[in-house]
Formats: structure tokens, C-alpha cells, sequence
């Protein structure tokens, strides 16, 4: 009698092992790839937002994407040595009736994250915004900022 594991195209077809309550090895491997793939039940992060950090002449904007969040489950703070602490949750929304499901790929959870702002700004003149699914934040920069340039001349390399 040939051993089935010698034709490497049949490795996973015809294995002849049986679980108990499961089937075949081929079912059991296929339900856990999909408990990993495609969990159920997911205690996961939210994913901390993508960023978007703009200097306009007399402010600096800062942009994230905080899709599913809602805005009273979102925190800004922003610390006097020019940190911005963003945070928020991601709630489910409704009961979970796993009846007839066949996997979720949405995550619920908490994201914080946090973003230093190397300008001169007026964190009490601060404004926040929520739109769609965008969180924009708005932080004048301080009258000193607003001057803070100076001109630099461009010379010729000297030839030896």
C-alpha cells in the first residue's frame, strides 16, 4: 500500500487523520486559520489614527482620521511643553447575536496617541473640530511664532 504523504499535492486532502468532534484535519486547520484571520470576538486596539500635521503662517492643523468614533468618546488635550494627546473609543454599538455569523473584521477598542508640536503656540486659543469621521485641530501659533523668520543669503562656493 503507497503512503498517502508521498504525493506532495495530496498533503492536505487526503490525510486520514479524524478529531473527535471536528472532521477531518483539513476542517480543524481551516476553522482555526479562521479564528486567527477573522476573530470573532476581537479584544484588539482600534489602530491609533493617521496624522496630518499642517504650519499655515498663523496656525498649525492637525488632521486624524477617526472613522466609527464618535466625537463624545474622543479626548484632546494638549500639554504646556507642546504635546498633543489624542485618545478615543470605539464602542460596539449593538448586542452581539452570534447566530448565523459568519466572521466580523470590525474592531472595537481604545487608541491613544501622542504627537510633539515644535512651535511656539497659543494652547488656549485652541479649537477642535469632528466632521465626517476627521478630527481637525486648530492651534494658533504665538505672536513671537507668527515673526519667527529670518532670511538666509545664499553665497557662491569660493574656488580653490
Amino acid at each position: 500500500m503507497e503512503n498517502q504523504l508521498d504525493n506532495p499535492n495530496d498533503k492536505l486532502h487526503n490525510l486520514p487523520i479524524h478529531t473527535e468532534h471536528h472532521g477531518d484535519l483539513r476542517h480543524f486547520i481551516n476553522h482555526f486559520w479562521n479564528m486567527i484571520d477573522f476573530p470573532q470576538h476581537s479584544t484588539a486596539n482600534v489602530s491609533a489614527p493617521k496624522i496630518e500635521v499642517n504650519e499655515g503662517k498663523n496656525e498649525v492643523t492637525v488632521s486624524a482620521e477617526v472613522p466609527g468614533i464618535a466625537p463624545e468618546n474622543l479626548e484632546v488635550e494638549i500639554s504646556a511643553d507642546g504635546y498633543l494627546t489624542l485618545a478615543g473609543e470605539k464602542k460596539q454599538q449593538s448586542e452581539q447575536n452570534r447566530r448565523g455569523s459568519y466572521f466580523s473584521e470590525i474592531t472595537y477598542g481604545s487608541f491613544k496617541r501622542t504627537i510633539p508640536l515644535p512651535w511656539d503656540l497659543d494652547f488656549d486659543k485652541a479649537d477642535a473640530e469632528y466632521d465626517n469621521g476627521t478630527l481637525k485641530i486648530a492651534i494658533p501659533k504665538s505672536p513671537d511664532e507668527q515673526t519667527k523668520k529670518k532670511k538666509i543669503s545664499i553665497g557662491k562656493k569660493q574656488k580653490n
